[in-house]
């Protein structure tokens, strides 16, 4: 078999649509101050990428979610409330996720590219089947449109940062071994899905969960002090094991191609 790339599995929000994964942090904000809780928008994006339900525990066993949590309701949160903010994140996301459903710059492009290479496309993602049933064709509509896409309800409700999705991908498009499969994401969950599954991981600065802009902060923001949020977010890349980071999705064609060297330097 030769030694080459053959597939790359894109998250979704934050790194091929939804600039700066706007939907569900706003989502959970709305979600969160209905239930009487105030987080910062740092506090809700640090677990994204994580499966919702997860992304709720989270939310709530973190020290100021779980203090305001105690002194509202007089108790500890228990799995029958995250239930009930999951439904109600749903709902709310389900409402409004179509106004999130434009490809980032770059991306559509990009990935014509990557298929006219031979590549496939995948993508796994924290959003449910019901969600991307919504997203999927507005995506397509816009010129995004991968060959497989992977919800964590299609793995028993197991989501990043377990390799499962990615796992359901490779077995879907037939590819292996995961050597031969490159996860691409803006989130510390993308790259450790991609460590755990054994295949490359990339992440992504420009429109990143992690570097935490909307699109106008990121137009307007001091050129220096974009520098260094980036170099911030490049390090926590990293030290979660990413093999590569990168600025933009456009970036991604040349880091393909330098993977590929780096199998082929490997075969020898």
């Amino acid at each position: 078999m030769e030694q080459k790339i053959q597939l790359i599995v894109f998250d979704w929000a934050g790194t091929t649509v939804d600039y700066g994964s706007c939907a569900p942090t706003e989502v959970f904000n709305q979600v969160f101050i209905s239930a009487g809780i105030h987080l910062t928008r740092e506090e809700i994006n640090r677990p994204m990428g994580l499966e919702k339900k997860a992304h709720i525990r989270e939310l709530l066993s973190g020290e100021n979610g779980s203090k305001q949590w105690q002194q509202i309701y007089g108790r500890m949160w228990t799995e029958e409330d995250v239930e009930n903010l999951f439904q109600k994140f749903e709902k709310t996301l389900y409402e409004v996720v179509a106004s999130y459903s434009r490809p980032i710059e770059g991306a559509a492009k990009t990935v014509q590219t990557l298929k006219a290479q031979g590549l496939l496309i995948g993508s796994t993602t924290g959003y449910h089947s019901k969600i991307m049933e919504r997203v999927i064709p507005l995506a397509a509509e816009a010129g995004y449109a991968p060959d497989c896409v992977v919800t964590p309800d299609v793995t028993g409700g197991i989501g990043r940062p377990s390799p499962f999705m990615l796992f359901e991908c490779m077995r879907k498009l037939n590819v292996y071994p995961p050597s031969h499969v490159i996860k691409v994401g803006d989130t510390v969950a993308d790259i450790l899905e991609g460590k755990n599954a054994g295949a490359w991981s990339i992440g992504i600065l420009t429109a990143s969960n992690l570097l935490g802009l909307t699109e106008e902060e990121y137009q307007s923001m001091d050129p220096e002090d974009l520098k260094a949020r980036k170099q911030r977010a490049a390090e926590i890349y990293k030290n979660a094991g990413a093999d590569m980071v990168i600025d933009t999705i456009a970036d991604l064609v040349p880091a393909v191609e330098e993977i590929n060297r780096r199998l082929e330097k490997e075969a020898f």
